[in-house]
C-alpha cells in the first residue's frame, strides 16, 4: 500500500502569493490546503486529525494574519501537543520577530522575499525528518542506511551529512532541518572552543543585536537528542554556564 500524498497547510492572506505557492506545491505532488484567516487557520489546525491520509505533514506559516497571527498559533498548537512541523514565513525580519516565531515553537523559517526553490528544500527537509522520526518509533533497530555523498564530519560513531542535512548514528537516521545542521556545522568548526550565543545569533541566525532568547536553547536540547548517549547528561555538546556552549568530539 503506497504512503498517502503529503498534505501542505498553507495559512497565508496575502492571496497572489498564496495561489503562487499552492500551484507550485502541487506541481511538486503535494496536497495543499489553505487558510487566510488566522482564527480559522487555528480551528482548522486544531481539529485535524492525528494520522491517517488527511493529516497535515508540514505547516507553512504566515507570521502576520488577520485575527490570531502566526506566533500566536505555534504557540497554541505546541501547547496543545500538536508537533506538526512549522516553517515561518516572514515578511518582519527584525531579530525579535524571528526569535518570537523560534521560541514560540517553530522549527524554521523564512523571511520574505524568499526563492521558491529554498522553500522547497526547507519543506522536504521537515518531510524526511518527520518520516525518519515515525520510522524510528516503529522500527529502533533498524539497520540505519547511507546518505547521498556530501561534506562530512565524523565522531563518536557519527556522522554528520551537512549537504545532505542527515546524521547517521548506531541504530539511528535523523533528517535534520536546515538551521540544525546550520548549528552543528558551527559548532564542529569550532571543536574545543567556548562558543556564545551572541556568536550564534550573529553568526547562525544573522542576529545582530544583544537579544536575550530562549530559542538557543531549544535548539541545543534538540541536537542532545541527536549526538548524546544521554541528552539528560550530555559529554559532547556541553554548556559553559553564563558564556555560551563548547562542542567536543572526545570528551
Amino acid at each position: 500500500m503506497s504512503e498517502p500524498t503529503p498534505l501542505i497547510a498553507l495559512i497565508e492572506d496575502e492571496e497572489h502569493l498564496a495561489q503562487g505557492l499552492i500551484f507550485n506545491l502541487e506541481a511538486e505532488g503535494y496536497r495543499t490546503h489553505h487558510e487566510s484567516d488566522g482564527d480559522a487557520a487555528l480551528a482548522y489546525l486544531l481539529a485535524g486529525p492525528s494520522s491517517g491520509p488527511d493529516k497535515i505533514a508540514v505547516i507553512v506559516l504566515d507570521c502576520m494574519l488577520p485575527g490570531t497571527d502566526g506566533f500566536a498559533i505555534t504557540r497554541a498548537l505546541r501547547e496543545a501537543q500538536r508537533y506538526t512541523p512549522i516553517l515561518m514565513l516572514t515578511a518582519r525580519t527584525r531579530p525579535e520577530d524571528v526569535l518570537e516565531g523560534l521560541e514560540a515553537g517553530a522549527d524554521d523559517y523564512l523571511p520574505k522575499p524568499f526563492d521558491l526553490n529554498i522553500l522547497i528544500v526547507r519543506i522536504k527537509s521537515l518531510l524526511r525528518r518527520t518520516a525518519w522520526q515515525a520510522a524510528e518509533t516503529a522500527s529502533p533497530a533498524e539497520p540505519t542506511r547511507e546518505p547521498p555523498a556530501s561534506e562530512t564530519y565524523a565522531f563518536n560513531h557519527r556522522t554528520i551529512h551537512f549537504d545532505a542535512l542527515e546524521l547517521i548514528a548506531p541504530n539511528r537516521f535523523t533528517n535534520l532541518t536546515v538551521m540544525e545542521a546550520d548549528l552543528l556545522r558551527f559548532l564542529t568548526e569550532r571543536e574545543g572552543q567556548i562558543v556564545s550565543r551572541k556568536d550564534i545569533l550573529e553568526q547562525v541566525w544573522r542576529v545582530h543585536e544583544d537579544t536575550d532568547t530562549r530559542a538557543i536553547d531549544n535548539f541545543i536540547v534538540r541536537l542532545r537528542r541527536y549526538i548524546e548517549d544521554d541528552p539528560a547528561n550530555p559529554q559532547h555538546l556541553t554548556t559553559v554556564r553564563g558564556i555560551g556552549y563548547r562542542f567536543v568530539a572526545n570528551p
